[in-house]
């Protein structure tokens, strides 16, 4: 007897009864950015192609993601991996969410308070690039100062 896409699917992850724990996937994976995310492949009357398991669990179990939004594993809903596929795990957010809740450069910058000299990083001293940094203004005037003494 012929497998169904979703038995398919559910045959390739691992125990997957308990809706805390995250459900991991065993078959497939890619490596992106130095985390790997499960693949799973579908066959259909076009040809085949490759999707990402976590997405296609989510859409299989809860429904489509909206446009415009990535789907994020949320660690405070006890996510610990990216080849997880439990939805209750999971979040669709904005790619700007999803990389301010992560672990990047950006992210990790962005939660900082204060410049590398202590001064904070508030309404009154923060300036804004035109791309988004953040720059101290104390930082900015004392270095400006050096320049004009030289």
């Amino acid at each position: 007897m012929k497998k169904t896409l979703a038995q398919n699917f559910w045959s390739h992850v691992g125990p997957h009864s308990d809706p805390t724990k995250c459900w991991l996937w065993l078959a497939t994976k890619r490596v992106n950015h130095g985390l790997a995310y499960g693949r799973f492949r579908i066959y259909n009357e076009q040809g085949t192609r490759l999707v990402y398991a976590h997405r296609f669990a989510y859409e299989l179990l809860v429904g489509t993601i909206p446009e415009g939004l990535t789907i994020d594993h949320v660690k405070s809903r006890g996510c610990t991996s990216t080849l997880c596929v439990n939805p209750n795990h999971m979040e669709p957010v904005t790619i700007k969410v999803n990389l301010l809740r992560g672990n990047g450069q950006a992210a990790i910058n962005a939660r900082k308070t204060h410049c590398l000299r202590g001064h904070p990083y508030n309404e009154e001293n923060t300036y804004r690039t035109p791309i988004g940094h953040r720059n101290c203004l104390a930082c900015r005037r004392k270095r400006s100062n050096a320049r004009i003494k030289t």
